[in-house]
């Protein structure tokens, strides 16, 4: 039996199947993901934003979405063997990813581990340290960064530390570190620079969007910055195809997926 989430939310799936005053756990609690491509891990990225497209909203995505959205984060988190973010992203929301009780037992019960890997993606910045991404000693962590990083004479016990080639993690090193970690799949939260990093790439696969009934009119960064050096993809986009879409009250949850680049 699905255990139910915490908080009672009605969602309504709009497409395709239309049905009204679901639970989240019906809505998502049966949420599957593709296979992975050939030879690295699947990537999904997980962004909200107001309906003007800012992915910030003094300085935090905290205030964007409403409470539906931060349960739903659960049974995305869920689905995936890692989670991945940038620091600036722990910096501005306190990020972490350990799963609760709920999650927790869908993974159990498919016999994965109870935790995702979770991965901070610090290039060469300072890592807070004091952030709860370092609290859940339950749950194995990797803390990547470059190879001038201050934080390689200095790592944190129990915590891995991935050191790159390059001083900037690059996304195809990453996947590579994480499918040696015994990861298939990897979901990226943020922030937008580390988003336009993979997309720079090709190497986005699925996007889970969340569109807060928002609208805030700043020069705050969209779900993914612009490319340094100019975008590939700027003349031929990647086409991405419609998976899903679900809301709660006036808040859309859209599900896109993408082929492999150049396609």
């Amino acid at each position: 039996m699905k255990q139910r989430s915490a908080v009672a939310h009605v969602i309504d799936r709009l497409w395709p199947d239309p049905a009204a005053g679901l639970s989240l756990d019906e809505a998502f609690g049966d949420l599957t993901l593709p296979p992975a491509p050939a030879g690295r891990p699947l990537v999904g990225v997980n962004m909200v934003t107001s309906i003007d497209g800012r992915a910030q909203l003094a300085g935090t995505s905290e205030r964007l979405s409403g409470r539906a959205d931060r349960e739903l984060m659960q049974h995305y988190r869920a689905a995936y063997d890692a989670i991945a973010s940038g620091v600036g992203t722990l910096r501005a929301d306190d990020f972490y990813s350990h799963l609760g009780a709920a999650a927790v037992a869908q993974r159990v019960a498919t016999g994965r581990p109870p935790q995702p890997l979770a991965v901070l993606i610090a290039g060469g910045g300072r890592v807070p340290a004091d952030r709860r991404f370092f609290a859940y000693h339950d749950q194995l962590r990797a803390v990547a960064v470059g190879s001038a990083s201050p934080y390689v004479a200095a790592p944190l016990e129990g915590v891995e530390t991935w050191v790159a080639p390059s001083a900037i993690p690059q996304p195809a090193w990453l996947l590579e570190r994480i499918a040696a970690a015994g990861c298939a799949s990897v979901l990226v939260e943020g922030g937008p620079h580390l988003n336009a990093a993979f997309l720079a790439e090709g190497l986005i696969d699925e996007l889970y969007w969340t569109i807060g009934a928002r609208l805030v009119g700043t020069n705050a960064l969209p779900m993914i910055a612009p490319i340094p050096g100019g975008s590939p993809w700027a003349e031929h986009p990647r086409e991405g195809e419609l998976i899903s879409v679900h809301r709660s009250g006036s808040e859309l949850f859209l599900r896109y997926r993408f082929g492999s680049a150049g396609a």
